[in-house]
């Protein structure tokens, strides 16, 4: 069975940092994609970034160059660095893995970024 918890949500000021974590429990970790996407209220999911098993890694155009995806197949981790955080960053992160044309979601963890 699948299980994903993210952490490291929280409220931090526009230009400030977060550091998202998402913990994998199963199998095939080392072997998926493994991303993250965010949702604001009235608006739909979008992709945040995603890292590949080997190390590739796409991010969307509103967060290119300021946040950064890593993993951890040791550790059965993967992270989100959010550098210069803005406004409209505020959304609640799920970590997301896709195996084999599947997809698992963790619950997601709330950012807002507020002065």
């Amino acid at each position: 069975q699948v299980r994903l918890v993210e952490s490291g949500g929280g409220l931090v000021q526009p230009g400030g940092s977060l550091r998202l974590s998402c913990a994998f429990s199963g199998s095939f970790f080392s072997d998926s994609v493994m991303g993250w996407y965010r949702q604001a209220p009235t608006k739909e999911r979008e992709l945040v970034a995603a890292i590949t098993a080997t190390g590739i890694t796409d991010y969307g155009d509103n967060v290119s160059g300021r946040f950064t995806i890593s993993r951890d197949n040791a550790q059965n981790t993967v992270d989100l660095q959010m550098n210069s955080l803005k406004p409209e960053d505020t959304a609640v992160y799920y970590c997301n893995c896709q195996y084999w044309g599947r997809n698992y979601w963790g619950q997601g963890t709330q950012v807002t970024v507020s002065s």
